[in-house]
């Protein structure tokens, strides 16, 4: 079974003008453009099929809400009526503007009234290190409702931030500061994929995920991945969380180049599928 952690339908409520990301394509222009030429991104109906296709049990679709730093937006309105729309396949993780006063009650009736099942922050687009006290009251918030928060980590490429904002040790700090609360740090860290995994190994409630980047990179030398190979399929095997990023590179593509990593069935089965479900409350596959 499969739950992608991560992609954006070919839909426009997804794809809002960005200025802020320009750069972004400059740097994935090469896997972009496979993704615009495989089948899987010729129009949302063979990207709902590509998921049929491939039995996914659940495809995770953030929204985000910057508003105060980008006039950018994603709205949750948006994801929960796409879900209404697609069905169950599809679950959301909302996105707020911290900078406005409404942050928490906005996070409170995308979980309670639109049917959204995590938190979505993009640290860099907010302006934000993960650490910054005006996110604590969201923390206390995704503890006090029970769900997840998606929380990005590593180099961003936008040069409208510093890319120090990924730094895997602000998460550290959130996580000694609010040990309850369930997070997942993605994309994987790069380039401080180490740090990275000393804080997800200090913390039971921190997950990794694996999305942003081609997966072949963590079996390639010198790539700065390579100890997340290692540890991901041993002593952290039930903390990575796969993600196809999808359009930044097509769904099957991603997952064909899992399967060259040599995982064997059962932590290939924990990444692409019993992490996220965990992190979701759902039943592991095969129960």
């Amino acid at each position: 079974m499969l739950i992608d952690f991560s992609s954006r339908p070919p839909h426009p409520d997804f794809s809002p003008a960005a200025p802020h990301l320009e750069n972004y394509r400059r740097v994935y222009q090469a896997s972009e453009r496979r993704s615009a030429a495989s089948d899987a991104a010729q129009g949302l109906d063979s990207w709902l099929e590509t998921y049929e296709r491939l039995g996914a049990r659940h495809v995770v679709l953030k929204a985000r809400d910057l508003t105060t730093t980008f006039g950018f937006q994603i709205s949750n309105e948006a994801v929960a009526e796409f879900i209404r729309a697609h069905g169950p396949r599809y679950v959301g993780f909302a996105g707020v503007d911290p900078w406005q006063a409404d942050a928490v009650d906005r996070f409170d009736h995308a979980i309670r009234h639109l049917g959204l099942r995590g938190l979505n922050l993009q640290c860099f687009e907010l302006k934000m290190r993960p650490d910054d006290e005006r996110l604590f009251p969201l923390y206390e918030k995704a503890i006090d409702l029970g769900v997840p928060v998606n929380i990005h980590c590593g180099i961003n490429f936008s040069t409208h931030t510093p890319m120090s904002i990924g730094r895997p040790e602000y998460l550290d700090n959130v996580m000694v500061r609010f040990p309850e609360l369930r997070a997942v740090a993605s994309p994987p860290g790069w380039p401080w994929v180490q740090e990275l995994i000393g804080v997800a190994w200090r913390h039971p409630n921190l997950s990794i995920g694996v999305l942003a980047v081609r997966p072949k990179l963590l079996a390639k030398a010198h790539s700065g991945y390579e100890p997340l190979l290692q540890y991901g399929r041993t002593l952290l095997k039930e903390k990575i969380i796969f993600g196809s990023a999808f359009p930044m590179m097509p769904v099957e593509t991603a997952l064909a180049e899992l399967d060259t990593l040599g995982l064997d069935a059962d932590t290939r089965r924990l990444w692409l599928h019993d992490n996220a479900a965990g992190l979701l409350g759902l039943e592991p596959a095969g129960t």
